[in-house]
């Protein structure tokens, strides 16, 4: 039967729709492959959206890190950025693998300590910190990350009511990024040193950090290279614990292959998404360098065109602090949403709208006036034959705004109500970043699995 010519211009429209599959982690894969039936079950009983966090492969992604930082050959500390997954389960990955977190709210830090990490082993980050968690940090002897003049004078009056000392780092402003919020200035720095060296050692200044948005590795290796001169600094002006250098996270992770992004970004317009939306940008899906490898660059980056950061480090007795949150979480989770209902537009529009169980509170790159951009995978509730199928994916509220996706997904099956859609590696700042009960909704459950010679087992994770 010929075409109708409806059919032909619908078809037409999305001739330049370009796919992203999105990379799978081998438990992703398993889960899939081999526990689609269980992953459904799970759906139904605990509700939509599903999370599902992967423990394993968060120390998998730890053991990358530490293989990188041994071969450099840096001493070095790892904080987990626990902002990115407020899971339970990661937090005792920390102490299964001897790595530390990265806080920034009592709540944090509590969640932090009950996992067992010991306080020196936390860092304490943000901007000016309630008393409260400065208190609370104080006496477990949390590495605190000082970002301007006015909370250092109230953590050295805390620390000398309490007579306990202050193990802190001061976070510096880059020259790159002035116009940052975070951090101290130049002048600002050197009035930080001088309360410094005059405490009568209530203070104790362990070393320096920064604030740096984006993923440029040439970048962060300078702002270091900075920080590891105003160690040497310190120390010769009398501050002679200073030796810590904390270069924050900013490792990529790779969601898709980058032959795919550069296909993605060459065929990107306005005419792929619903109602022509458009975006100013997207985090850097399919880098070439990520991870583990995103490190080792930052690490072999010749400041001086001759000596590499890791020299410059070993040289000086600095100890290297990375906290990596999205990097490792990289391939940690998934996200299962069901369809609700489907609004089939494919013969006058090109492509249909479904309505998931769930908002686009539970996918939190709307938070950034983005679009969490790997293409999810479809599970359907019953066999149907091939049939390629073009939707985006609306939330179940009543706001025109609230899209899971708003770019054409090109699906393998015709998708009815009842099938589930599942959104890939969203553990990393994804599942919980911007989570809310809007419309009386309950927030969502979050299963951990693990998958052990063919054998699944889970359990619900304590996000309490």
């Amino acid at each position: 039967m010929e075409q109708s010519l409806l059919e032909k211009r619908s078809a037409a429209r999305n001739d330049v729709v370009p796919s992203l599959p999105a990379m799978k982690g081998s438990l992703a894969r398993q889960l899939l492959d081999d526990h689609s039936a269980t992953l459904k079950e799970l759906v139904d009983g605990l509700g939509s959206p599903l999370h599902v966090v992967f423990p394993q492969a968060f120390v998998e992604n730890v053991v990358k890190l530490k293989d990188v930082l041994r071969q450099a050959d840096v001493a070095s500390t790892i904080f987990f950025a626990k902002k990115s997954n407020k899971s339970t389960c990661f937090a005792k990955g920390c102490v299964q693998t001897a790595i530390g977190m990265d806080v920034a709210s009592v709540g944090e830090l509590e969640k932090a300590l009950a996992a067992g990490i010991p306080g020196d082993c936390i860092g304490v980050s943000g901007p000016a910190k309630a008393r409260n968690l400065l208190h609370l940090a104080l006496h477990h002897r949390c590495l605190i990350a000082v970002d301007c003049i006015e909370e250092l004078f109230d953590l050295r009056a805390i620390a000398q009511e309490n007579r306990r000392q202050a193990r802190i780092i001061l976070r510096c402003r880059i020259q790159s990024q002035l116009d940052s919020r975070f951090g101290l200035s130049s002048a600002e720095l050197e009035d930080a040193l001088d309360i410094c060296r005059g405490d009568g050692g209530v203070i104790s200044l362990l070393g320096f950090s920064f604030h740096l948005s984006g993923y440029r590795s040439d970048e962060r290796a300078r702002a270091a290279a900075r920080l590891v001169d105003l160690c040497v600094k310190a120390r010769s002006a009398g501050l002679k614990d200073c030796h810590y250098v904390n270069i924050g996270g900013g490792l990529a992770v790779q969601y898709v292959e980058p032959k795919a992004w550069a296909n993605f970004l060459h065929l990107d317009a306005p005419q792929n998404y619903h109602a022509k939306k458009k975006f100013d940008g997207f985090y850097p899906y399919g880098g070439e360098r990520a991870g583990a490898d995103a490190l080792a660059d930052i690490l072999a980056f010749q400041i001086d065109g001759v000596t590499p950061l890791s020299t410059m480090i070993r040289r000086n007795g600095i100890r290297l602090i990375i906290e990596p949150g999205r990097a490792l979480l990289d391939q940690a989770g998934l996200t299962a949403f069901r369809v609700q209902g489907v609004k089939d537009r494919t013969a006058t529009m090109g492509y249909a709208i479904l309505v998931a169980q769930g908002s686009s509170f539970n996918l939190s790159e709307q938070w950034f006036n983005s679009e969490y951009l790997p293409d999810p995978t479809l599970i359907p509730a019953w066999p149907r034959a091939p049939k390629e199928f073009f939707a985006c994916v609306g939330g179940a509220t009543c706001l025109e705004s609230d899209m899971l996706t708003w770019r054409k997904i090109r699906f393998n099956r015709e998708i009815k109500a009842g099938d589930v859609i599942v959104y890939h590696n969203t553990a990393g700042y994804q599942m919980d970043s911007n989570e809310s009960p809007f419309h009386e909704a309950k927030l969502p459950h979050k299963a951990v699995i693990e998958i052990e010679n063919a054998q699944l087992r889970w359990a619900l994770d304590d996000v309490a």
